[in-house]
């Protein structure tokens, strides 16, 4: 695949997820939030399972049995992904799917924020700035709805932009230890999904006449944005410039506004533009501009 390629790829992966923030919030006609994310990565654990069962088969071959560590960070990664689909879910039934986009990115400045705090990783100076014009653009974007008083559903986005960010920081690791991406997905698909069913029998009524009605958006949600989408992330990111990928993946907010505007007739106010546009612009330059200074020290070694 050329780099060309790749990038054509992310965009489209860029593309779904924007899609899918509609999705989301057309499902809740028929189920409760947490009814959706259960049957959604339910579903998508479904599609992902044969490339999964193909790579345990790979392992058992090689005699690379599961310890009982990796088990437990599966797990643990589904959870994080629970918390992160639920919440934002949850929120989605509050605001708008603009929002819903836009704070939700929130999560990428705030992975180095979470190495530092966590690991104990240095982070790059340009997260200071682009955190601090993050949190500007949030109070910006919340008062296209009201400045005194935030949104519930906008303050439900942020805070799973946090498990997001959990989410993003520890994937790596247990990828990286494990080394079968599929079995990995498959796995915390499936923790997500039967533990979001599980609350959500507590939480919610669930009839079949509501998953009925919900079905087109869950098959969306679940098929193309979990099941695709991931897996077409992960093809087009071995063959594109890490800049690159930063870039057009940063484009799901853009396309979740886009879609939010034209199929749902969503508007924003000047400081809700000014704010989408703020963050939009800090998500880009923390992801750009490590890379942009290890290439400058790349040439001048």
């Amino acid at each position: 695949m050329t780099r060309s390629q790749a990038n054509l790829v992310l965009l489209s992966v860029a593309l779904i997820w924007g899609l899918a923030f509609v999705a989301q919030a057309e499902g809740m006609a028929g189920v409760g939030p947490l009814t959706f994310t259960g049957i959604r990565f339910l579903l998508g654990a479904v599609i992902v399972l044969p490339l999964a069962w193909r790579e345990w088969q790979q392992r058992s071959t090689q005699r690379m049995p599961a310890r009982a560590g990796d088990v437990l960070g599966v797990g643990a990664l589904g959870v994080l992904l629970m918390l992160g689909a639920a919440l934002q879910q949850i929120g989605i039934t509050g605001t708008t799917v603009t929002n819903a986009g836009f704070l939700t990115a929130l999560y990428v400045p705030l992975v180095p924020l979470l190495a530092w705090l966590l690991l104990r990783t240095p982070p790059h100076w340009s997260v200071w700035p682009t955190s601090l014009g993050c949190l500007g653009g949030t109070w910006l974007l919340a008062g296209a709805q009201g400045l005194a008083a935030p949104a519930a559903g906008d303050l439900w986005v942020v805070a799973s932009s946090l498990f997001w960010a959990l989410h993003v920081l520890f994937v790596g690791r247990v990828a990286e230890r494990i080394a079968a991406p599929f079995l990995i997905a498959c796995g915390q698909f499936l923790v997500c999904g039967i533990g979001s069913l599980l609350w959500g029998t507590l939480t919610e009524t669930i009839t079949l006449d509501g998953i009925r009605q919900a079905l087109l958006p869950i098959g969306y949600a679940g098929i193309v944005s979990v099941a695709i989408g991931f897996t077409a992330q992960v093809i087009g990111q071995r063959y594109a410039q890490p800049s690159d990928a930063a870039i057009i993946l940063s484009a799901e907010t853009v396309f979740a506004a886009l879609f939010g505007y034209l199929l749902m007739g969503e508007r924003l106010h000047a400081a809700g533009i000014a704010g989408c546009a703020l963050i939009l612009a800090c998500i880009i330059l923390v992801q750009i501009a490590p890379l942009h200074g290890a290439r400058q020290r790349a040439r001048a070694g």
